[in-house]
């Protein structure tokens, strides 16, 4: 008789424990989900994404654009916003291409349904005045927030 009440205090100490820490588990969990969301909405709040569409085929100038641009973002805004770049001879950026109505080389951002081309900002001043590229890359995604 006294084996049952030590196996049945036993698995009800188990049970006792168990069931706290499943508790606990889903309070953490519930936790995590909170912060995930909050995250997601500040993301989804500033959700500005960058593009530059480019062929195979690039002169100086076409490379000197997309290295300014991706060291401007890098300097204003951390990883919070990556240039994203786009070979459009490749097929599988044709969807990208169509969706967002790029041609030919661009220099896109983009915001929900807001769409910013400054393609000749790029290519007008990368090579020589890339502060003032930096300027109208900043000016740009203030813009789009």
């Amino acid at each position: 008789m006294k084996k049952a009440y030590a196996l049945i205090s036993l698995i009800f100490a188990i049970g006792i424990f168990t069931s706290n820490a499943q508790c606990c588990n889903k309070t953490a969990q519930a936790d995590n989900s909170a912060e995930a969301l909050a995250l997601a909405e500040e993301e989804n709040e500033s959700a500005v994404k960058a593009y530059y569409f480019h062929t195979s085929r690039r002169c100086m100038t076409c490379k000197t654009v997309e290295k300014v641009s991706a060291e401007s973002l890098k300097e204003l805004y951390g990883d919070k916003i990556q240039l994203k770049s786009v070979n459009l001879d490749n097929k599988e950026n044709e969807e990208l291409a169509e969706s967002l109505e790029v041609g030919g080389q661009s220099l896109l951002f983009v915001n929900g349904n807001k769409k910013i081309d400054i393609t000749t900002d790029g290519f007008m001043n990368a090579v020589r005045n890339p502060e003032k590229l930096k300027a109208k890359i900043k000016e740009t995604v203030e813009s789009l927030k």
